[in-house]
């Protein structure tokens, strides 16, 4: 039985189906939906081409392609066309990064003409949170970053950066985007620290969000307070902020080797549901 697929670039009348593939797993396909929820899928306020995959006439699969390349609810027939269009437009993307099977299956077939990559991360747990861990008494200092302090939260944003990425978000553009985003999540009442004598201690963001599902990123501890535990009461309190405002679901997803950082998460609360993949260029 022959089935009849294609793939094309989605367009603004497309957006029911694309959601309705987007909130399949609304955990895994935070990121990618909370733009789409926010920017529709015009190209230009979207920030990239939502590419989408058709088996007998019904949307399948996406592939968001921006700043990043997501694939979602990718199957292995739908990653080989998104890999035809990725290689034929050529790299624009600074990585590849979604659920670990299908993003693996896309780098091995970009990978001839997109290689080599700055680093690969094959397994970084995806972690889930429902509720508090009774185990772990919030931070009471950590708060919301407020708006007059741009100026104290960026040098620990930018540490944060260069700490897990491997390069400074300041090269370039001299880090007007990274403010820009970072200044949204401020603005948003997303960003979280505790501040001591004008100095972050510890801060974290809420990057993606959507009704159904939130998830944490740019968990950072100053070196010189590291070893205190700042990050568990810290992520608790964050984790209470997210489950009372913004999600029913929280999640995260952290490297593999990192093990003190999954021990602790799992004490705040948070449980291991799957594994994503990042490929940085």
């Amino acid at each position: 039985m022959l089935t009849q697929t294609t793939t094309r670039v989605l367009e603004p009348s497309d957006l029911g189906a694309a959601l309705a593939v987007l909130e399949s797993d609304p955990v895994a396909n935070a990121f990618v939906t909370s733009r789409v929820q926010a920017a529709g899928l015009d190209p230009w306020r979207l920030g990239g081409e939502m590419w989408g995959w058709y088996a007998d006439g019904r949307l399948r699969s996406l592939c968001y392609s921006g700043a990043n390349l997501v694939p979602v609810g990718a199957t292995p027939e739908a990653v080989r066309a998104f890999a035809d269009r990725a290689r034929r437009a050529g790299r624009r993307c600074s990585s590849i990064v979604g659920p670990a099977g299908p993003t693996a299956r896309l780098w091995r077939l970009l990978e001839p003409s997109w290689g080599p990559a700055r680093d690969v991360r094959p397994n970084q747990p995806l972690m889930v949170a429902d509720r508090p861990s009774p185990d772990i008494t919030p931070d009471p200092y950590v708060r919301r970053v407020r708006k007059d302090e741009m100026d104290v939260i960026m040098p620990a944003c930018v540490a944060m950066f260069t700490e897990e990425v491997g390069v400074s978000p300041v090269a370039g553009d001299g880090g007007l985007l990274y403010q820009a985003r970072v200044a949204e999540l401020v603005g948003s009442g997303r960003s979280f620290a505790r501040v001591e004598d004008g100095k972050v201690v510890f801060k974290a963001e809420i990057g993606a969000a959507t009704s159904r599902a939130c998830q944490i990123q740019g968990v950072w501890v100053a070196p010189e307070h590291r070893g205190r535990g700042l990050s568990e009461t810290g992520m608790a309190a964050v984790l209470r902020y997210a489950l009372a405002d913004v999600a029913p679901l929280v999640s995260l997803y952290v490297n593999d080797y990192n093990a003190p950082a999954r021990a602790a998460y799992r004490r705040v609360g948070f449980r291991e549901v799957g594994a994503f993949m990042s490929v940085l260029f």
